[in-house]
């Protein structure tokens, strides 16, 4: 077969004969000695006019044959999984092709039953700590867009996880775009859909079972403990809890079992009116309606202006995360006390509004102000996340309420008197995010804005809203493991596994690292 790449306009792509002159022009030859193609890939390159970028296969169209799980015998070795976010899944998944026996331990509902009470968080403002936008069957993940791309393709391979997708019920044209999404109107089905392969395949799930402690025997993993005092033995533990399972690291930290400090990201979620963002991208008013709603993905690297000197202990990463175009804000804390903010959008994108995380790096670092027994816990840079989103709370009345500022009155670090319209899920409330945010954190926002103005001529505009907090972009814990056996150093048969775990940062990347550990797991038992 025969590769190639092709540029073509919105109005092109949308034809299938102008694709079909396209490609037959890139080969030299006619359309009627044109063999069969497919276009494998595709991306929006937005540096001059929109046009999308293509690479295209030329020769037979090869299917795909399906990946089908392995009924396991009543001998195999029964793997407990804690966590059914994409880890997870795909981890059991992969055991049942494997021919294992994978056991779910979920914290929260099944996906059916999970909307509802974050329907119920919406409206009475109280959050369920076992079932919210975090936790429950899916993840975090089923409640963010559903993007399917990342930087992480050393880590195994990515097309056997859209496959995967695709034949639970995914569109399959996530196999082709540079950054596929599912949508999060979507998603509940797929998951829905892995869990009946799972358990038709021999599976089993526990939901509503959260999982206190560990049963260790001889410095090796023997099982769980569920709330309860309930046992459930198996042949290995996958700890795939999400990075949100607080009670997980203090567990660990109780127990005297290895844990460290891992850098993480905060800061807010910067909304903008997606037609805005449109004539960024598009240059300009005439942008073809074809198109989808256009994305951006920026960083930049500052200093904090605390220190007069340029060190790299006080430089941070400045970057957007989880870019929702055409989508909503939504109040993403685990438990009371907590102010958090995430986005979100469906297949269509088609809200009016974009939202984008904006995260500055966070290390442990005397800009912290930490008494040297503070840094040295494991659990550091989480107390200061904790105290964050303390704050946030606080400034929203002691309730889920966005706090919330004009980006211009953020730049100039004065209250604003009033706020632009937001598609938060809930309500914004006027609050001084300048001084509720820590004062690095501040400082490194107001450069990192400044340029992405530069990049994105426009970014900065009285349209603009900040909604805080955005605090987990990340774990800011992670539980170590053996390079080679993917194993904790103490508890043999412990496997940590995905975002919880510090080894992940998205859903393929999760996904990704879920099957590692089960082929690792595959090695010994």
């Amino acid at each position: 077969m025969k590769q190639i790449q092709i540029d073509l306009t919105p109005e092109e792509y949308a034809s299938q004969a102008a694709v079909r002159r396209a490609v037959a022009k890139a080969l030299g030859v006619g359309e009627s000695a044109l063999e069969p193609f497919r276009i494998t890939r595709r991306s929006i390159d937005c540096r001059r006019r929109p046009l999308f970028h293509c690479t295209v296969v030329i020769g037979q169209n090869t299917q795909n044959t399906p990946i089908v799980p392995i009924t396991p015998n009543p001998s195999a070795p029964r793997i407990i999984i804690v966590g059914a976010g994409p880890a997870g899944l795909f981890a059991a998944l992969r055991a049942l092709q494997l021919g294992m026996k994978p056991i779910i331990i979920e914290r929260g509902k099944p996906v059916e039953e999970r909307k509802k009470d974050i329907v119920s968080l919406v409206r009475t403002k109280e959050v369920n700590p076992d079932s919210n936008w975090c936790f429950g069957e899916g993840g975090a993940g089923t409640y963010s867009d559903g993007k399917l791309y990342t930087r992480s393709t050393k880590r195994g391979d990515v097309s056997q996880v859209l496959r995967l997708f695709v034949e639970h019920g995914a569109d399959p044209d996530i196999m082709v775009d540079v950054h596929a999404h599912i949508g999060t109107d979507r998603l509940p089905a797929i998951i829905s859909n892995m869990r009946k392969t799972i358990t038709e395949s021999g599976g089993e799930y526990f939901f509503n079972t959260r999982v206190i402690d560990l049963i260790v025997k001889e410095g090796r993993l023997k099982g769980v403990v569920t709330l309860g005092n309930n046992f459930i033995e198996g042949d290995a533990v996958i700890l795939a809890t999400g990075h949100s399972a607080r009670d997980i690291y203090e567990l660990f930290a109780r127990r005297g079992w290895l844990l460290e400090a891992k850098p993480f990201a905060l800061g807010v979620r910067v909304e903008h009116p997606q037609e805005l963002i449109n004539e960024i991208q598009y240059h300009g008013k005439g942008y073809s309606p074809l198109l989808p709603p256009a994305t951006y993905s920026l960083v930049t690297q500052v200093y904090s202006s605390n220190q007069a000197i340029k060190q790299s202990s006080n430089q941070h990463g400045v970057f957007s995360f989880c870019m929702c175009p055409g989508g909503v804000i939504v109040p993403a804390a685990t438990a009371g006390g907590q102010q958090v903010v995430n986005g979100m959008s469906n297949a269509a994108r088609n809200s009016g509004f974009a939202n984008s995380g904006i995260a500055v790096t966070v290390n442990l670092s005397e800009e912290l102000k930490m008494k040297n027994e503070e840094l040295a816990s494991p659990l550091a840079l989480l107390n200061f996340q904790k105290s964050v989103e303390q704050r946030a709370f606080e400034a929203a009345g002691g309730c889920i309420d966005a706090p919330s500022q004009r980006l211009v009155d953020f730049l100039r670090r004065k209250s604003s008197s009033h706020l632009n319209k937001s598609n938060y899920m809930g309500h914004c409330v006027s609050a001084p995010l300048h001084e509720i945010l820590p004062p690095f954190v501040v400082d490194c926002l107001i450069q990192g804005f400044k340029d992405f103005d530069r990049k994105m001529r426009g970014f900065i505009t009285e349209e603009a809203s900040l909604l805080a907090v955005e605090s987990r972009t990340s774990s800011p814990v992670r539980i170590p493991r053996d390079k080679v056996t993917l194993q904790h150093p103490q508890l043999a048969g412990l496997y940590p596994c995905g975002e919880g775990a510090g080894y992940a940062g998205g859903i393929v990347s999760s996904a990704l690292d879920g099957i590692r550990c089960i082929e690792a797991i595959n090695q010994v038992v």
